[in-house]
């Protein structure tokens, strides 16, 4: 599929398409408009980041899931509050320090996660129709290199590559 925001018979200078940044640009562009279109202008993304975490990090505080999810504390509490009117998450007053609150993803979150993921993946396959399998996996690696540095992230160990099928 291609976008319609160029306009027909577009042909940016050579030296554009060597700029990585230039290219990057595009490509941000181009995912945010799949992700709109499979997500709307809903906050699902980010419930997508948070049910992942905790699907993967186990019952943790709010504090310690918006640290590794790279989220301020006071937007993790509004998201967490929606999530469990939603009865996506369960939000438990740590025993041993009434201050910390511990989070975990619930069946129902667990079934919504499928959802939001499977509509990432939708949008996912779309951005990289034109790029073989082992063309995504690089892109995928070489992707997690630039970010990891730029952002300090921390993959972990024996964790999922995240390269898509």
């Amino acid at each position: 599929m291609h976008s319609s925001d160029a306009p027909e018979g577009a042909s940016p200078p050579d030296k554009l398409w060597s700029l990585v940044t230039w290219l990057v640009g595009h490509v941000y562009v181009d995912s945010r408009r799949l992700v709109t279109d499979a997500f709307g202008n809903s906050t699902s993304r980010t419930d997508l980041a948070v049910l992942a975490g905790l699907a993967e990090y186990g019952p943790v505080s709010q504090a310690v899931l918006g640290r590794r999810l790279g989220m301020n504390l006071g937007d993790m509490v509004a998201v967490l509050k929606r999530l469990e009117a939603q009865a996506w998450v369960t939000r438990r007053e740590d025993p041993q320090d009434r201050r910390r609150h511990t989070i975990a993803i619930t069946d129902d979150g667990a079934a919504a996660l499928d959802r939001l993921e499977e509509r990432a993946l939708a949008a996912q396959a779309e951005l990289l129709e034109p790029l073989s399998p082992p063309q995504r996996e690089q892109l995928v690696t070489l992707l997690q290199t630039i970010v990891g540095h730029h952002r300090d992230y921390r993959r972990p160990e024996g964790g999922a590559s995240g390269t898509p099928a």
